[in-house]
């Protein structure tokens, strides 16, 4: 795997290389951010999974609160008769995990690549000691490509960087990391305690939510390349869900937990099928108009009597 991600990323570095420096920050950032993109859309079906199996969860919402109620006394029975319902329907509740759990191989793959070009003194992976040479001289912002946060002093000037500076560029993009990582947990938990606010998985995310923050200190080993990617990744993860959140919006359920339609949120495509839903629909009947038949008014006594009022 370590492999044949260096050859990927040595494939997508030459492409850049004709008409880039090769050498320059600008070049590897580019490297980075097309094989994070490569790397999403080979997962995209995974996504489109997690996605199903969440809609048919929301679907078995009213299913699930009126188990919950019944059970409300018993937990282990109250639990085996809602993942029975989850694997009758195919829905699974961890389906969430399969896009996160599907990158630790290009993550651990890229973190030891990256970790080569910074420290091995010999290619490796299949690499050229000019890729290696040309990765260790990349600048992104002036801070070296290999950079961490611990990196020390003397190996920062070896890379022809400022030390003070690396620090500060490290550290901001470990909270910009730290801070998408957030925001991509924040996103799903909220549509999961929107579905079912009382589910157990539901609150144990929430708390994930919280602590996924610390996720800054972690990163501080990373170098400046595998943070980038990281960040690129969420950005891809946030944009993806909003796309799909904005177009199957939360079902919505009456007090007997039967679920009400709710129309998509506003947007080109929303506009375009109200108009057309509009169009298509019938029109009203007219109302009826009553008719009301007026009476004639009797002649005056004088007329009726024929005398002449004198």
């Amino acid at each position: 795997m370590y492999t044949a991600v260096a050859q990927v990323i040595t494939w997508i570095h030459q492409g850049y290389s004709t008409f880039l420096n090769p050498d320059s920050g600008l070049t590897w950032a580019l490297t980075i951010i097309t094989l994070t993109v490569l790397m999403r859309i080979l997962i995209f079906p995974l996504f489109l999974k997690q996605m199903r199996s969440s809609k048919k969860m929301q679907e078995l919402g009213p299913k699930v609160q009126e188990i919950r109620k019944r059970y409300k006394n018993d937990k282990q029975r109250m639990n085996q008769e809602v993942m029975a319902l989850y694997q009758g329907a195919g829905a699974n509740p961890l389906g969430g995990c399969l896009p996160i759990v599907a990158q630790f191989p290009i993550f651990i793959s890229m973190f030891t690549v990256l970790q080569a070009m910074a420290s091995s003194p010999v290619p490796k992976f299949g690499m050229t000691q000019e890729m290696m040479d040309s990765a260790r001289a990349a600048h992104i912002f002036g801070a070296p490509l290999p950079a961490t946060f611990f990196t020390s002093s003397a190996d920062i000037i070896k890379m022809n960087a400022d030390p003070t500076i690396t620090k500060i560029v490290l550290g901001v993009f470990v909270a910009v990391s730290s801070l998408t990582t957030f925001l991509t947990v924040r996103q799903s938990v909220t549509r999961s305690m929107q579905q079912m606010p009382d589910n157990p998985m539901a609150q144990q995310q929430k708390i994930l939510m919280y602590i996924s923050p610390l996720f800054a200190f972690f990163s501080l080993n990373f170098p400046l390349g595998l943070i980038m990617y990281w960040v690129t990744t969420n950005l891809w993860t946030l944009g993806q869900q909003h796309w799909f959140y904005s177009r199957n919006p939360m079902p919505e359920f009456d007090a007997k937990g039967n679920a009400i339609p709710v129309a998509p949120k506003p947007g080109l495509l929303s506009k375009v099928t109200k108009s057309k839903t509009e169009e298509e629909a019938p029109a009203a009947p007219p109302e009826p108009k009553v008719v009301r038949r007026q009476q004639s008014k009797p002649p005056p006594r004088s007329k009726r009597t024929g005398s002449k009022k004198s």
